[in-house]
């Protein structure tokens, strides 16, 4: 059972406060309340989670090396501001008697604070049903954002688009030029791939609100490969292709060289080639793992996630879209400069 939110309460608290009314709104219902027991700690100093913390009900200690500094009390001045805020945190912060506190996301705060003073958007709410599934949230959670620069995150929110689709509707068909990226704000898809044997199409995945799709084909400047369609009514938020290239995928890519890639594998990486399995047989970085591009999004799950992987292909344009898709899943990536020709002809393995 979930805690009760005073939005009164909420709107008191710096810089919530100076959020215009419908902003102000649209947070509070992506928000919730938590308990946190007599001498437990709501953080530690050193943690790096974004988010601002608030104080709703009793006292909590801030501490510094075990010694209290302060004692924060609800609806004090101190309890109208974040507790200890600062990445990393500065101090901790313990419960002095059984309190509730409330975790805001300091990237969405943020970018609704610039919103509202650049004066140039208003946040389209989601109904309180959807509060655990709330795309915006689930997008923001992701390691990858924690990577791209704020102003960036601020620019793709903004220059975003929603639009509608029904049930049984193509999103985007197997084939055709890549345009935009999307990002699924209400609805379900389903992503299909047709093959000689399957004109029909085989299904690859279903996809539900804050996943996202279209990256391939932008980054590697080539033809869609899947076919995705609409399983119930939905919105989808889309960036074109511009917009995505310069605000999303550069920040996110991280590309090394042949000799700093084998460094890397020397010290627990792995060489993971995203091209076709004919393309790996005929030639590949010994011991490398092969999972061609268009199976990663389904078999991404069966990868080691406290593994660093080293992608590649023959260019770096398939690779580029096999870590932006990684990053998404939290998963560690480089991608490997110019692709497997770099590699070191001692290194390769060829048919």
């Amino acid at each position: 059972m979930s805690l009760e939110i005073d939005p009164k309460q909420i709107k008191s608290f710096s810089p919530i406060n100076s959020l215009n009314p419908e902003n102000a709104q649209d947070l509070i219902k992506k928000i919730s309340a938590t308990t946190v027991q007599s001498g437990h700690y709501v953080f530690k100093k050193g943690d790096a989670d974004k988010f601002h913390v608030y104080l709703l009900k009793g006292e909590v200690e801030l501490i510094d090396d075990k010694k209290v500094i302060k004692v924060v009390k609800t609806g004090s001045a101190d309890g109208l501001q974040p507790l200890a805020h600062g990445f990393p945190r500065p101090l901790s912060a313990r419960a002095k008697n059984s309190v509730v506190v409330t975790r805001i996301n300091s990237d969405m705060l943020d970018i609704m604070l610039t919103w509202d003073q650049t004066g140039s958007y208003t946040v389209e709410g989601v109904d309180e049903e959807d509060d655990e599934t709330d795309w915006m949230t689930r997008i923001l959670q992701t390691r990858a954002f924690h990577r791209i620069p704020p102003a960036n995150i601020q620019a793709m929110f903004m220059r975003m688009e929603s639009v509608g689709f029904k049930p049984g509707e193509k999103v985007i068909e197997q084939d055709s030029e890549g345009d935009f990226f999307y990002i699924i704000k209400e609805g379900r898809c389903l992503v299909t791939r047709s093959t000689p044997a399957n004109p029909n199409g085989v299904k690859l995945a279903t996809l539900t609100v804050g996943d996202s799709f279209g990256e391939e084909a932008l980054i590697s400047d080539s033809k869609r490969n899947a076919t995705i369609t609409m399983l119930t009514d939905g919105h989808l938020m889309r960036l074109n292709k511009e917009d995505f290239n310069s605000l999303l995928n550069e920040p996110l890519l991280n590309w090394v060289n042949y000799d700093e890639g084998k460094k890397l594998v020397d010290e627990g990486a792995v060489w993971f080639d995203v091209r076709l399995p004919t393309e790996h047989k005929a030639k590949h970085i010994k011991g490398s793992i092969n999972i061609p591009l268009i199976f990663l999004r389904m078999k991404a799950n069966s990868l080691d996630a406290q593994k660093k992987y080293i992608i590649y292909c023959d260019t770096g344009r398939r690779s580029s879209a096999a870590s932006f898709l990684l990053n998404e899943k939290d998963i560690d990536s480089c991608v490997l400069k110019d692709g497997v020709d770099t590699a070191e002809a001692n290194d390769l393995v060829t048919a």
